[in-house]
This record gives C-alpha cells, sequence and structure tokens, in this order.
C-alpha cells in the first residue's frame, strides 16, 4: 500500500530469508571467504531484497571504520559536588584507547527525552556501540538499543529489570555503606545517622540498606536517625540540623560527598569541628572535593578505574560477537579514612 513502511530488516529475517543460521549471515558479511560461493550469494540476495543494512558495529571490527563509543552526558545539577562522571570519564577514555577504541561525547537537545541524541548517532553511524549510565526505573535506553541489536553496556544495574540479560557493570554501594558502618562503630560511634535520598531512588535505598543491616548486626539504633532527600549540599545541611536537635547522633554517614558538604556545614553552624568533637561524618563517591576540604572527607571510593576496565572487555566480546561469559559484573568499593572520622 503506498505510504506503508516496510518492517525493518534484521539479521534474524535475512537468515530466515536465505535458508541458512543468523551466523552464516555474519560471514557473508564480515568473512565471505568462508562461505561457498552459491552460498555467499543466496545470502547477498536476501540482503538486496530485505533491505537489510548490516549492524555498523560488526562491519568496523572488520574495516576498522569507525571504533567510536557514545555516552550522553548530562547537564550538571546545581548545589551537587560529586564530580563522580568526570573521573569515570577519564578511566573510560583511557581504557578505551588500550583497546583501539575512543570516546564520542554526545548531548541531548531535550534532556527530559533519555533517547534523545541516540538516533541521530546510528542514523549517521557515526558510532559502533554505546555505553549507558543511566539505569533509573523506566529508562528505555536499554530496550530500545536492543531492539536495534546496537552494542552497548550499562554502567548500572538494571534496577527494575534484575533479570535483564544486557551487560552492566555496578559497585557494590551496600557493601561500601556496610564497610563504612564497621569504621564508626569501631571507633566507640552508637548514634551513626544516615542522610540518603529520596525512597524512588535504587541506588540510594541499597546503599540505605548496607548502613540498616550493618546497625542491627551491630545491636545499634536506627529508630528516627535517618533522613531522605535530594542530592544536594542544602538539603544535607537541613537534615543534619533537624537530626541534631532531635536524636542527637555522634556520626552521619551520607549517601553522597554532596550531602555530606551539607552535613559539614550543620556542623561548623554548631559550632562544632567533625572528627575533634566527638562527631563524625562519611560520605560516598570519594569525589575531589572530599579530598581537599579540611580536615578531608571519610569517603567510600567507588573503583571507577575497574568499572571502566570491565565495560570495555564487555565492550570488546560484544562488538566480536564472541559469547560473554560473566556479562553481570559487581565491584567492591572501599573506604577512604580522613580527618572526618
Amino acid at each position: 500500500m503506498p505510504g506503508r513502511h516496510r518492517p525493518m530488516a534484521t539479521l534474524a529475517t535475512v537468515a530466515a530469508a536465505a535458508g541458512v543460521s543468523r551466523q552464516t549471515v555474519s560471514n557473508a558479511l564480515n568473512s565471505p571467504d568462508l562461505l561457498r560461493p552459491e552460498t555467499l550469494e543466496r545470502v547477498q540476495q536476501a540482503i538486496d531484497d530485505l533491505g537489510y543494512t548490516p549492524n555498523r558495529a560488526a562491519r568496523n571490527l572488520r574495516t576498522r571504520a569507525s571504533h567510536l563509543v557514545g555516552l550522553r552526558i548530562e547537564p550538571a545539577l546545581q548545589g551537587n559536588a560529586s564530580g563522580l562522571m568526570d573521573r569515570f570519564l577519564h578511566s573510560l577514555v583511557e581504557s578505551c584507547k588500550e583497546a583501539g577504541l575512543h570516546v564520542l561525547l554526545f548531548a541531548a537537545e531535550d534532556v527530559n527525552d533519555p533517547l534523545d541524541g541516540y538516533d541521530a548517532l546510528l542514523a549517521s553511524a557515526a558510532v559502533d556501540a554505546f555505553v549507558v549510565t543511566d539505569t533509573y526505573r523506566g529508562n528505555p535506553q536499554a530496550a530500545w538499543l536492543e531492539a536495534r541489536q546496537v552494542p552497548f553496556v550499562a554502567f548500572g544495574r538494571p534496577w527494575a529489570e534484575p533479570h535483564a540479560q544486557h551487560p552492566w557493570v555496578d559497585v557494590d554501594g551496600r557493601a561500601g555503606v556496610g564497610l563504612a558502618v564497621e569504621h564508626l562503630a569501631d571507633r566507640g560511634h552508637e548514634r551513626i545517622a544516615w542522610v540518603g535520598w529520596q525512597k524512588s531512588s535504587y541506588i540510594g535505598e541499597d546503599r540505605r540498606s548496607g548502613w540498616l543491616d550493618r546497625m542491627h548486626q551491630r545491636g545499634l539504633p536506627t529508630t528516627r536517625l535517618s533522613a531522605r532527600g535530594e542530592d544536594t549540599i542544602e538539603f544535607g545541611r537541613r537534615a543534619a540540623h533537624a537530626l541534631v536537635e532531635g536524636e542527637q547522633p555522634t556520626a552521619f554517614l551520607c549517601v553522597s560527598d554532596t550531602v555530606a558538604m551539607g552535613v559539614l556545614q550543620a556542623i561548623a553552624d554548631c559550632g562544632r569541628r567533625p572528627g575533634a568533637d566527638d562527631v563524625a561524618v562519611v560520605g560516598f563517591d570519594d569525589s575531589l572535593a572530599a579530598q581537599v576540604i579540611p580536615p578531608g572527607l571519610t569517603s567510600v571510593r567507588q573503583p571507577l578505574e575497574g568499572v571502566a576496565v570491565e565495560i570495555v572487555r564487555l565492550l570488546e566480546d560484544r562488538l566480536a560477537m564472541r559469547a560473554v561469559e560473566h556479562p553481570h559484573v559487581i565491584l567492591a568499593p572501599e573506604l577512604r579514612v580522613r580527618g572526618t572520622s
């Protein structure tokens, strides 16, 4: 019918039309010398009939034409002191360089559309694969890329879909917070407050569970010793003031360094000094700010260098169409102890 679009051809539909396996179609595209002439001709005819455009990632693996990995960057948030993405990007660029890949950063015109920017890059055949860093509930990037057979690896678990099969690398935030609780409890703190993100944050709740579980294991109280809010310095400050006026904790364990900066401000407002007056503060991310602010913020450090290495390893497997033995990787963080505790 006029105006009706033909369904997009895939490796599978070409294989079915030619009466061969998908691997045979892949061989026809990348290693045609492996096939008998009559088989190669049959596959090529199916490709022409269906209008199939080979996956650029697989083709470039042989032609060395692009080797670009796309990553969408988001606008910086006001009141956020993390800088986590900067360290991750540096690590990713270094790891990609060693693998003969390059990172192409792109931004969305519509920041509220999680898919904006992806289609344009694919249409121009500018990239071989993507790294996805937004894994919040309902984000459609994974399904969208999988439907188009585009190789990608996610930094972060698919929290809403725990059984998703696409490759991802994440950091064990729960274990990291548990390390911080042990550190504070070993130094005599019993009233350790948690200052975290909203309940809708899977990452925030995962980290909170590390505080809750380890506090219960140590027989320490948690009632009225937690607060939830936004990832801003101002929230950390307000939450700390409220907790000090109420339950009077001797230590604060924070979901991020940004929140911890606000807690430090509240402590200063009260005329106290962290680490010197029996009040301790621990953050999460080990940002540059944590390392330079006096007297140094104790923080859980995410192994971003290791994350980047694992992401690139998985990307290489996807680009080469190799079977991935361990597509889901969780790395352990470590605690960097400084003056605030």
